[in-house]
């Protein structure tokens, strides 16, 4: 796993979202915002602007630098939220406070919760990467949806952790390959911001006349 190449957290999202948006993103560097794009940078712009805080048993930092040297993830939390424990053994010490610490990533999202497990295992890659970093574990965290303006706390179970690790090794092997994926239509096409880069159904319908094309010509050849 040394000289494995590193993923992004964000390319976690993107490639569940769509393997072909990932690869136009991290391959082709490729990127256009609409108006939920827009909404979701500003969310994250006014959340990492706001530095670094205390109120009495609670540390809030935002815009922390993440990074797991055994699984080759790195990127950016929101904001890791430091509660103050009397258990040493599940805390962290903290350069310049007191006592023992519990991380807990708090990531912001600017809708509402999906079906999918998207954002649950975008935070559980936080959580992954924190533990390594500060050698201590990350049993929970948070999501918060601007649409709704609540929090929706997260337990992490090492199913989760799994599903995380096989999908950084899943987009691992997109970028490496640095081979970009045939659209794969569907209603998430409308919601992608690069609708008009990608053109699923423009080259759909080209795949789809070249086949039809091949089997005309199969055709005619069968018949003499």
């Amino acid at each position: 796993m040394d000289d494995a190449l590193w993923v992004q957290l964000s390319a976690l999202q993107h490639f569940r979202f769509c393997p072909r948006q990932c690869a136009l993103i991290h391959i082709e560097a490729i990127w256009d915002e609409n108006r939920l794009t827009a909404e979701g940078r500003v969310l994250h712009e006014r959340v990492h602007s706001s530095g670094r805080e205390k109120r009495d048993s609670l540390i809030i930092v935002r815009g922390l630098r993440l990074y797991s040297q055994r699984h080759r993830l790195s990127g950016i939390a929101d904001v890791v939220e430091f509660h103050q424990t009397n258990d040493d053994d599940s805390g962290v010490s903290l350069t310049g406070e007191e006592g023992h610490w519990i991380p807990f990533p708090v990531e912001y999202k600017r809708g509402r919760p999906k079906k999918s497990g998207l954002d649950v295992e975008q935070l559980a890659a936080q959580a992954l990467c924190l533990s390594e970093m500060l050698s201590v574990p990350v049993a929970a965290g948070a999501l918060y949806y601007g649409a709704s303006k609540r929090r929706m706390n997260v337990q992490f179970t090492e199913a989760i952790f799994r599903e995380v690790i096989d999908l950084a090794n899943s987009v691992r092997r997109l970028l490496e390959s640095g081979d970009t994926p045939a659209p794969n239509t569907g209603n998430h096409c409308a919601s992608c911001s690069l609708l008009n880069a990608c053109l699923p159904f423009v080259l759909e319908r080209s795949v789809v006349r070249y086949y039809r094309q091949i089997d005309m010509d199969n055709g005619s050849e069968n018949m003499t």
